[in-house]
């Protein structure tokens, strides 16, 4: 009898011990489950200018951490005003401090605006991200079926021109020809690049833009806004490739026509400043950018530029009437960007 009384004790010790062991474990699980989710929350949930962010303590009480959402960005939900900058006419524009992660100015900020070939910021981060500048693209009739006055490098069906090439087409030239053949070969077709422009738009936070083509010919379901342009040329400027393409004035191709003759074009920026028949405020350093325009987006520049300290500046003016108006109000950003600053 007392033998049974013993196995019975045990037993039911044996018992309470599984049962407190499992309890422990499940509720670890949950603490573990309940953290992990709180950690996902944080990209969308923390203040936008927090570097570093709280967000659990563990076991051995070291504080455990996580960069903020858009840590690194110029964010506002509301446009910045300054006492030295008055858009002319319907022009929109904003100056950002890249460095400073501070936005100087801004005038329509989040409003929908057509990018016209703005748009080739997105079409070069697409061939730097999945293009070989090695291959080589030969011209088809899809890549030259534009509508009529479209600015292009002037390539022909059966031309074969490498990607580096067509991407400085792109850029410096602005050709439309030449984003048409970039997305088709990066893309397949130039559909599917169109659909990957907007994956990639979403996946920079790029909330009010939709694309339709990838040269930016206009389009009513075609649109940005300036806050996205930043993103996007923000973006831009962590490929190399795309720096240094983008200071350039001007640029000789050469290819094979479809008869395997040797031919040149030479392409010159269609910035400028660039090109000298646009000068900068005194001690601004502009290095490059994009430009765009169509008759229903106006004269538009997106530029990067370094002020007199060396603080590197994103500007961009939209919906100017001419390219009078659109280098004068964008000097007048450029004066701001060293204006700021007191030293």
């Amino acid at each position: 009898m007392t033998n049974n009384i013993k196995k019975t004790n045990t037993r039911v010790k044996s018992t309470i011990i599984l049962v407190s062991i499992l309890i422990v474990a499940f509720a670890a699980g949950i603490t573990a489950i309940i953290l992990l989710q709180k950690s996902k929350r944080l990209d969308m949930s923390v203040p936008y200018n927090a570097d570093e962010l709280v967000f659990s303590d563990t076991v051995e009480g070291n504080i455990q951490t996580a960069r903020g959402f858009a840590a690194d960005l110029c964010v506002s939900k509301e446009d910045v005003g300054n006492s030295e900058i008055t858009m002319e006419g319907n022009a929109i524009g904003a100056l950002f401090s890249v460095d400073d992660k501070e936005i100087l100015f801004s005038d329509s900020l989040h409003d929908h605006i057509y990018p016209a070939s703005i748009t080739k910021i997105m079409t070069a981060i697409l061939a730097l991200k999945y293009g070989n500048m090695e291959d080589v693209v030969t011209i088809t009739w899809e890549d030259l079926e534009l509508e009529a006055g479209s600015q292009v490098c002037g390539f022909e069906i059966g031309d074969q021109v490498s990607m580096d090439d067509l991407f400085h087409g792109l850029l410096i030239h602005s050709g439309n020809d030449a984003a048409m053949a970039i997305a088709r070969h990066v893309g397949g077709t130039a559909e599917e690049f169109v659909a990957m422009m907007n994956e990639e738009a979403n996946a920079l936070g790029c909330f009010d833009t939709h694309f339709m083509n990838p040269s930016g010919l206009h389009n009513e379901s075609h649109y940005t806004s300036i806050y996205d342009i930043y993103l996007m040329l923000n973006h831009a400027l962590t490929y190399s490739h795309f720096v240094d393409v983008m200071q350039l004035s001007v640029y000789e191709i050469n290819y094979l026509d479809a008869e395997g003759n040797e031919q040149s074009v030479t392409l010159d920026s269609t910035d400028h400043y660039l090109v000298n028949t646009a000068v900068p405020p005194k001690g601004v350093t502009v290095l490059g950018g994009k430009t765009g325009t169509t008759d229903q987006a106006g004269s538009c520049l997106a530029l990067v530029s370094q002020n007199a300290y060396g603080k590197l500046h994103i500007s961009i003016i939209m919906r100017a009437l001419g390219k009078d108006s659109l280098y004068n109000q964008m000097n007048t950003l450029l004066a701001v960007s060293n204006s700021a600053y007191n030293y």
